[in-house]
C-alpha cells in the first residue's frame, strides 16, 4: 500500500516526470531535496535541503522518498543512503502502465506512462522504465537499470546493474547485456554485450 506523502529527490528534468506520476496516482509531494534550491519551481514545492547533509530535515520525518534522478550510479548511491537512514524508497508506477501480475518489482523503481511489462519479468531496485518501453516475458533487469522511452526488450533479455538502453532501441530475445553498459538510441542489439561497453548502431557495435 502506498503512503499518502513522499519527498521527491531531485528537482529537474526526470524529476518533473516522476512528480507528474506521483500526483496522478493521488500522492502528495511534501517537498524536494537537492544540492541547492531550484531557480524554477513548476510544481510549487518546498525546498527541504540536501539529503547528503546530516541536518537534512527529511531525516526527521516518517515519510518515504521518491527518486527523481536519471543518472544510474547517482540514483543507486542516494537510494543506499536513504535506506541506511532507515527510510523507505518508494516505488512509483504510473496508472497507465500495463504490468503482468506475475512480475516482481524492486523498491525505488519508477515505471512511466504506457510501459508494458509482461509475465515473469524481474525488475530490480531503483530501475527506470521510461515512457512506452516494452519489457517482454522473463526479462531480468538488475538494480539501477534505465530503459529509455520506446525501447523494446524481447523475451528472456538480461540487463546488468546500472546499464542504460537508449530510446527506441531493440534487444533481441535471449541477449545478455552486462553491467554499466550504454546502448545508444535506436540501436539493434542481437549479441551479448560485455560489462562497461558503449554500443551503437544496427546491428549494434561496440565503440
Amino acid at each position: 500500500m502506498l503512503d499518502k506523502e513522499v519527498i521527491l529527490v531531485g528537482y529537474s528534468g526526470h524529476a518533473y516526470v516522476v512528480a507528474d506520476a506521483i500526483l496522478d496516482i493521488g500522492l502528495n509531494i511534501v517537498g524536494y531535496s537537492d544540492k541547492v534550491e531550484a531557480n524554477s519551481n513548476p510544481y510549487d514545492l518546498i525546498y527541504l535541503g540536501f539529503e547528503i547533509e546530516t541536518n537534512f530535515v527529511g531525516w526527521s520525518r516518517e515519510i518515504p522518498f521518491a527518486l527523481g534522478i536519471g543518472d544510474n550510479k547517482l540514483r543507486q548511491n542516494i537510494s543506499n543512503l536513504i535506506e541506511e537512514k532507515g527510510k523507505v524508497v518508494q516505488t512509483i508506477i504510473d496508472k497507465t502502465a500495463v504490468i503482468s501480475k506475475n512480475v516482481s518489482i524492486g523498491s525505488g523503481t519508477f515505471i512511466n506512462k504506457n510501459v508494458t511489462v509482461n509475465s515473469l519479468a524481474k525488475i530490480g531496485k531503483n530501475v527506470i522504465l521510461n515512457t512506452g518501453c516494452i519489457i517482454e516475458h522473463e526479462c531480468s533487469l538488475h538494480d539501477a537499470v534505465h530503459i529509455a522511452p520506446g525501447a523494446v526488450l524481447a523475451g528472456n533479455v538480461t540487463v546488468g546493474e546500472r546499464s542504460f538502453v537508449g530510446a527506441n532501441s531493440v534487444v533481441k530475445q535471449g541477449v545478455n547485456i552486462g553491467k554499466d553498459v550504454i546502448i545508444g538510441a535506436g540501436s539493434v542489439i542481437i549479441t551479448n554485450i560485455p560489462d562497461g561497453k558503449k554500443v551503437v548502431g544496427n546491428p549494434g557495435r561496440i565503440i
